[in-house]
């Protein structure tokens, strides 16, 4: 027995036999690693991928949304593998993301990043309508998006007076925007100069909207002012809405050309 242990620990001491053991040891750690690595590759992971053709700008919901199967190495990192990070974006403009697509980060956006996100916004069975403005009509550019303002009218008379009164209450502001199409608030360490305020009106007061525009030689000028505020241009007169409308429309007219622009309203005094 004892000559049996001597014969064993002459073994295990010998240099040879070490380094024998040694080489199979880091084989055998090689193959563990390898067939490991190539494992997890071929395993097959749950993908969400399109399960229809998504237009661009297309607010993305669970019902577009299927699943499959594939290999972990056929699944880029750029690929979004959590349905709940793609549920509530928007497919990226000028980006069609085809049925049976897996869904790429890069043409995944929030609905801020939309060059045109205020539009998204405006509400079934109205038209956008943007409001011409400065940093003093906008109280030092303090009218954000989601306040709610009054629209202001000032226009002067077949008398020569200068009438001033609401036009439109209570409407909601989508966007503040500079001259250069940009939003005013999106960006804190620009400073932007507001140019347009957008908002969404029902369709016959976007006409009437748009006929104040061709009133110019009336001295009509729209501005808002912050709802239920006091409005801090003066005139001779203060008139209600309807007088508003009556000479809005008193002093335009509408026909159709039947083009992608149905509703051109000219000067009264143009039809003459």
């Amino acid at each position: 027995m004892n000559n049996f242990l001597i014969s064993i620990k002459r073994f295990i001491t010998n240099k040879n036999t070490v380094t024998v053991i040694g080489v199979i040891a880091i084989l055998g750690l090689l193959y563990w690693g390898y067939n490991s690595v190539i494992d997890s590759q071929v395993k097959p992971i749950r993908v969400p991928i399109a399960n229809q053709t998504i237009q661009p700008r297309t607010l993305i919901t669970d019902n577009m949304i299927s699943y499959i199967e594939i290999p972990a190495v056929a699944v880029t990192n750029n690929v979004q593998r959590n349905s709940n990070l793609i549920i509530g974006k928007y497919s990226a403009v000028n980006s069609v993301i085809p049925a049976g697509s897996m869904f790429y980060n890069d043409v995944l956006i929030d609905e801020e990043q939309l060059p045109d996100s205020a539009f998204t916004a405006v509400k079934d069975g109205e038209r956008p309508y943007s409001l011409s403005v400065t940093t003093s009509s906008t109280y030092g550019n303090s009218i954000f998006p989601g306040n709610k303002i009054d629209i202001y009218m000032k226009a002067v008379d077949e008398n020569g007076q200068v009438m001033v009164g609401r036009l439109l209450a209570q409407v909601e502001v989508l966007a503040v925007k500079d001259s250069q199409g940009q939003n005013v608030f999106e960006n804190t360490s620009t400073t932007r100069t507001p140019a347009t305020l957008l908002f969404g009106v029902p369709e016959d007061v976007f006409i009437l909207l748009k006929k104040t525009e061709y009133l110019r030689s009336y001295g009509v000028e729209l501005f808002p002012v912050p709802y239920g505020g006091t409005s801090p241009v003066e005139g001779d007169l203060t008139v209600d809405r309807q007088e508003l409308v009556d000479f809005i429309e008193s002093n335009t007219v509408t026909f159709s050309d039947n083009t992608t622009n149905p509703t051109n309203p000219v000067l009264e005094s143009e039809m003459e």
